[in-house]
This record gives structure tokens, C-alpha cells and sequence, in this order.
């Protein structure tokens, strides 16, 4: 029971804090403003192992690498901690296995979650700068989908069907993991 506990509260400590990461490297990327609230609160998440992981990693054109390696570490710092409270020393070979499933994992669920929030927002009609940065995140996902399915009796399915994949992607790493 204890080992549960410990494992929920550390999967919950790195998913937010690799999932700022993540989505740091993706705001820049997609070139969204830092000036609101998200913004604010991923720098507050993010810059105590960004800023100084960007001295050592630097940015690939509009990839900033040092968030990526950021996820990366915090993830592997999680794997390190449960494989020495499961395993012992005997399990260290596949803690950057697990950091790197575990990353992938965040950037599913962290997706699947804005465009969940994306969806909801859309049926209220809310006009707020978090409506609008989170638009602007969902975007470039659902675009393509929107291309191939059609408005349907005026109501966009798209988040459903975006949603869907990535839950179809998160069983696909759920299970490549295992079979690890």
C-alpha cells in the first residue's frame, strides 16, 4: 500500500512537472505568448530546470531543447527512484526506457486533456485569454482531421476524433512499454 502511494504521488509530481515542460517546448514552438496566465504559470513550473539545462542544451531552430531535456530528466529522475524502491540496483538499465515511455505518456495525456478542455470551452462560447491559448494549441492538431471529416449536422467532431486517437496512441505506448 505504501509503495502505491509513494508510486501515485511521484507519477503525479513528475506528469505535472515534465508535462510544464512539454508544454513550454510546445507554446514555443507554436510561438503563443508567455504574457498570460498559462504562460505564467508553465514558467513558474519550468524555470527552475530549464534555465539552467539551456546552458548546456541549446535550442534547435524553433525546438527548445533544454524543455525537452527538462521532461526527459524529471521523468528518468522518477523511473531512478521507483526502480531503487522495486527492484534495488538491478533495475537501472531500463529506468531511461521507462523516462522515456513515461514522457511520451505525458505529452498524450497532457494533449488529450487540452483538447478536452478545448472541447468544452467551444460549447460555452467563452471569449478569455485561456480560451484562446488553448485554441491556439489545438489548432494545429485538429486541422488535419477537420479536413477529412466533415462538419456533422453543424457540430464539429473533430476533438472527439482527435481524442480518440490519442487514446488509441496512449494503449499503443501502454503496451510497448510492457513489452519492455
Amino acid at each position: 500500500m505504501l509503495l502505491q502511494i509513494v508510486t501515485f504521488l511521484l507519477d503525479i509530481l513528475s506528469g505535472l512537472l515534465a508535462g510544464a515542460c512539454l508544454l513550454r517546448l510546445y507554446m514555443q514552438w507554436q510561438r503563443i505568448s508567455f504574457a498570460n496566465p498559462v504562460g505564467r504559470l508553465v514558467f513558474a513550473l519550468s524555470d527552475w530546470i530549464v534555465l539552467p539545462l539551456r546552458k548546456l542544451v541549446p535550442a534547435a531552430g524553433r525546438w527548445d531543447l533544454a524543455s525537452l531535456a527538462a521532461a526527459l530528466l524529471i521523468k528518468l529522475a522518477q523511473a531512478l527512484l521507483l526502480v531503487l524502491l522495486l527492484t534495488g540496483l538491478g533495475g537501472l538499465a531500463w529506468a531511461p526506457w521507462m523516462a522515456l515511455f513515461g514522457t511520451a505518456r505525458v505529452a498524450v495525456s497532457g494533449l488529450s486533456g487540452l483538447v478536452l478542455v478545448y472541447a468544452l470551452l467551444s460549447w460555452v462560447q467563452t471569449r478569455s485569454p485561456l480560451a484562446d491559448v488553448i485554441e491556439r494549441l489545438c489548432q494545429p492538431l485538429l486541422a488535419p482531421i477537420r479536413r477529412v471529416l466533415p462538419l456533422v449536422g453543424g457540430i464539429d467532431l473533430s476533438p472527439l476524433a482527435l481524442l480518440v486517437l490519442l487514446q488509441v496512441l496512449g494503449i499503443i505506448l501502454g503496451h510497448l512499454q510492457a513489452g519492455l
